[in-house]
C-alpha cells in the first residue's frame, strides 16, 4: 500500500544538512503558540506532535524559520471535520499516485519479469528505472509532505502498540498516513538502490542449472535431458520431490546438494550456468564438451558482489533515517514493525527446542538412513510425497497448459475453498496470470480498479507439479492482495501489517494444493502429519533467516569487505549457525547449506518474513479449525495494515508466538 510514496527519495539540503536540526525547539514552540492564538480549539498534544514532526523534516532549502512559522500557521487544521475531509482527499490522491505508478512500473518491468522475449540492455535500463524516485522530492518542494506531517504526524511503533487498541479505524488510517513522511533520502540514492536490487534480481532470474547435462563421476546421467532448474527454488523442490523415488531419489538428492555447495562456495564453473553446451560432474567439478574434458573458470564471486552492491546503496541511505539508521533496523522495526532482537530471540528459542531432535528421529526412521544436510527439506509428511511427482505433473500439465488456463480455473479453486460462486468470480476477475521469466511471484495492485498479477513459469508442455505448487502459493498472495485493497474501509489501511502476513495466506493456499486438484487425503493422521511438517519447515526457514541476519550484522561491522571476504564469512556464519542449531538435530556437522537461498541475493533481509509467516500461518490455521475458511480469510484480511500484534489480536485473539506450534508438536510427538 502506497509503497512508491514511502520508498521514494528527495534531495539533500543544499547545505548538506540531513539531520533534524534546522528548526530548533524555540521555533517549534513559537509555531505551537501561533496556532493556539489563531485556533484556540486546537488539540494541543496533537498540534505539538505535528509541529515537531514537520520541523524534523524541514531543511534550509525549504525556507527560513519565518517561512516555517508562516506555513504552520496557515496550514494547520484544528477543526476535526475539516481535518477528516482533508484526510479523505489525501487518501484519494495517494491512491491515484501509487496506483498509477505501480501500473507504470509493471509496464517498464514487463520484459524483465515475464517470459516476453530476449532481454536487451534497453530493457534493463527501463526495468531498473525507479519511476517514483523524485516523487517525494516534489512532495516536499510543493509542501504537500509538510502538510501531511503537520496535520497527520508520525507515531512510533511503541506508541502504536500502546495506544492502538483504543483507536478507531479512522484513527488508525490517519496514523498510517503519518507514516508516509519519516525521512528525506536523495533521489539518486533511491535510484541506486533500485538499480542494485534490479541487477541482483536479473542475475538470480537467469541462474538456471541444466540438469540433463549433469553427470556422476562415472558418467551417468540422472536427470531428463530437458530439465532446467532455477537456483535455489527449483533445486530445493527437486530434492523434495525425490523422497518419493525409492530407486534413484537419494542419488539425485546428493547431486543437487553438491550443486548447491558449489554455488555457495562459488566453485561452480561460470559457463555451465544457464548453458546446455557443457556436461558437468559436480562431485569432481570436471567439465566435458564434445566428449573432451575442458577447463572452465569458476564463477568469480558474482553472487556475493551483488550483496555488496546492495549493501553499499543501503549504507549510503542510512544517514537519512536518524531513527532507523541501518538497513537491518528499517527491515525489522520499520518494515516488519518487529525488532531484530525480538526476532532473533524467538528464532533461537524455537531452534533450541528439544522437540526438534525427536522429530528428526522420526524422519530418520521413516527414511531408514542417517540424515543428510538436505533433509532440512524433508517432504515426507505431506500427502503428495507418497505420490510420484510424474503422476501429479501429468495432471497439472493437462489442466494448465498455459497461463490462460490457470486464470480460468481460479474462480473454481476459490469455490472449492468455500467462497460462493459470486464472491469467487469477484475475486478472480481482479487477478491476471502472466508467464514468468523466473520462478514466479505475485505483484499486487495499488489502487482499486487495477488487477493483481500472478507470474508463474509454465513450460511448453504445460505446468509441472512444482510450478503448480508455486502458482497456488502465489495465488494465495493475490487473493490477500485483492481483499486487503478492495475490502478495507480506508485506503491508508489497505494491505497487511508486513509481508509475513501475506506469506501466511500464501502458505494456507499452498497447503491445500492437492485438494484443489481433487485429490483427497483420507489419512486419519493428517492433522498430526501437518504439524510435524510445519514444525520441520519452520526450523529450516528460521535457520536461513538467522544466517542472513548475522551476515548483514557482519557487513555493518566490516563495511569495506570484498566479495571474496563476504563469501568466506557467509560460509563461516552458515556453518556456525548449522553447528549450533542443526548439527545436534540432524547429527551431521559443518554444512554451509543454509547460505543457498536466492532471497539473500536479490531480496535482502526478507527471509524472516517467511519464518514469521509460518508462525502466523500456524496460528491462523489453528484458529480456522471448525470455522469457515473463506469467511474468516475475508474477515481477517479486511482488517488492513494494523501493527502485527494488533492485527493478530483482532484476527485470532492472541499475539504472535511459536508456543502454539510447539504445543501442537508436543502432542503430535506423543
Amino acid at each position: 500500500m502506497t509503497v512508491i510514496v514511502t520508498a521514494c527519495s528527495t534531495p539533500v539540503d543544499r547545505k548538506g544538512d540531513v539531520s533534524a536540526g534546522f528548526i530548533g525547539e524555540a521555533i517549534v514552540n513559537d509555531g505551537i503558540e501561533r496556532v493556539i492564538a489563531s485556533q484556540p480549539a486546537s488539540d494541543r498534544d496533537l498540534l505539538a506532535r505535528g509541529v515537531k514532526h514537520a520541523a524534523s523534516l524541514w531543511r534550509g532549502s525549504d525556507g527560513t524559520t519565518d517561512d516555517f512559522l508562516d506555513f504552520v500557521d496557515a496550514s494547520y487544521v484544528a477543526d476535526p471535520e475539516k481535518r477528516r475531509s482533508i484526510f479523505l482527499k489525501l487518501s484519494n490522491y495517494f491512491e491515484s499516485i501509487s496506483g498509477n505508478m505501480n501500473e507504470i512500473t509493471l509496464d517498464l518491468r514487463k520484459v524483465l519479469d515475464e517470459a516476453a522475449g530476449e532481454i536487451d540492455e534497453i530493457d534493463r535500463m527501463f526495468g531498473n528505472y525507479s519511476v517514483g524516485s523524485h516523487l517525494q522530492s516534489d512532495l516536499y518542494e510543493n509542501k504537500i509532505a509538510f502538510l501531511v506531517a503537520l496535520n497527520f504526524p508520525y507515531f512510533t511503533l511503541e506508541e502504536k502498540e500502546e495506544a492502538g487498541a483504543a483507536w478507531s479505524r479512522e484513527q488508525w488510517a490517519m496514523a498510517r498516513l503519518g507514516d508516509q513522511f519519516v525521512s528525506r533520502v536523495p533521489a539518486e540514492l533511491g535510484q541506486a538502490a533500485t538499480t542494485a536490487v534490479g541487477n541482483a534480481e536479473m542475475y538470480i532470474a537467469e541462474y538456471n542449472i541444466c540438469m540433463g547435462q549433469l553427470r556422476t563421476d562415472d558418467g551417468r546421467q540422472l536427470f531428463p535431458d530437458d530439465m532446467v532448474l532455477l537456483s535455489h527454488w527449483n533445486l530445493r523442490d527437486e530434492i523434495k520431490s525425490n523422497y518419493a523415488d525409492r530407486e534413484n531419489g537419494t542419488a539425485k538428492q546428493e547431486m543437487v546438494y553438491k550443486v548447491m555447495e558449489r554455488i555457495i562456495r562459488q566453485e561452480i564453473p561460470g559457463k555451465v550456468i544457464n548453458n546446455p553446451e557443457y556436461e558437468w560432474a559436480p562431485f569432481s567439478n570436471k567439465v566435458m564438451k564434445d566428449g573432451a574434458e575442458t577447463d572452465l573458470e569458476a564463477e568469480p564471486d558474482t553472487r556475493y558482489s551483488h550483496v555488496i552492491n546492495i549493501f553499499n546503496t543501503e549504507r549510503a541511505i542510512d544517514p537519512y533515517y536518524p531513527g532507523m539508521n541501518t538497513a537491518i533496523a528499517r527491515s525489522f522495526s520499520g518494515g516488519m514493525e518487529i525488532s531484530r532482537e525480538d526476532a532473533a530471540a524467538m528464532f533461537s528459542e524455537y531452534l533450541s527446542s528439544p522437540q526438534l531432535k525427536q522429530l528428526a528421529g522420526i524422519i530418520r526412521d521413516r527414511l531408514g538412513r542417517d540424515l543428510r544436510p538436505y533433509d532440512i527439506w524433508y517432504d515426507g509428511f505431506k500427502s503428495r510425497s507418497s505420490m510420484p511427482e510424474a503422476t501429479l505433473t501429468t495432471k497439472t500439465s493437462a489442466l494448465y497448459p498455459d497461463p490462460a488456463a490457470f486464470r480460468a480455473a481460479m474462480p473454481g479453486m476459490l469455490v472449492k475453498l468455500g467462497w460462493s460462486p459470486e464472491r469467487a468470480k469477484y475475486l478472480g476477475e481482479k487477478i491476471v496470470v502472466d508467464p514468468a521469466r523466473g520462478s514466479g511471484h505475485a505483484w499486487g495492485a495499488a489502487m482499486r480498479g487495477s488487477v493483481s498479477h500472478l507470474r508463474t513459469r509454465i513450460p511448453e508442455n504445460g505446468m509441472d507439479y512444482k510450478g503448480y505448487n508455486i502458482a497456488v502459493h502465489e495465488f494465495g498472495h493475490n487473493v490477500e492482495q485483492t481483499i486487503s485493497l478492495y475490502d478495507v474501509d480506508y485506503y491508508m489501511l489497505s494491505g497487511v501489517p508486513n509481508t509475513a502476513f501475506t506469506e501466511a495466506t500464501a502458505f494456507l493456499f499452498q497447503d491445500r494444493d492437492l485438494m484443489l486438484l481433487g485429490i483427497n487425503d483420507d489419512n486419519p493422521e493428517k492433522g498430526k502429519l501437518q504439524t510435524l511438517d510445519a514444525a520441520w519447515s519452520l526450523m529450516e526457514i528460521m535457520g536461513v533467516s538467522m544466517v542472513e541476519m548475522e551476515v548483514w550484522k557482519w557487513l555493518y561491522e566490516n563495511p569495506s569487505a570484498s566479495p571474496a571476504q563476504l563469501k568466506e564469512k557467509t560460509i563461516a556464519i552458515a556453518t556456525e549457525i548449522w553447528n549450533r542449531y542443526f548439527a545436534p538435530v540432524l547429527e551431521v556437522s559443518d554444512s554451509p547449506l543454509l547460505a543457498i537461498y536466492s532471497h539473500m541475493i536479490n531480496t535482502p533481509l526478507y527471509l524472516q518474513n517467511y519464518a514469521y509467516g509460518q508462525i502466523i500461518q500456524f496460528q491462523i490455521d489453528e484458529h480456522l479449525k471448525g470455522k469457515d475458511f473463506s469467511d474468516e480469510i475475508d474477515r481477517m484480511y479486511s482488517l488492513g495494515r494494523l501493527t502485527p500484534q494488533h492485527w493478530m489480536n483482532q484476527a485470532v485473539g492472541a499475539k504472535i508466538s511459536p508456543q502454539p506450534i510447539l504445543r501442537a508438536l508436543d502432542e503430535a510427538l506423543k
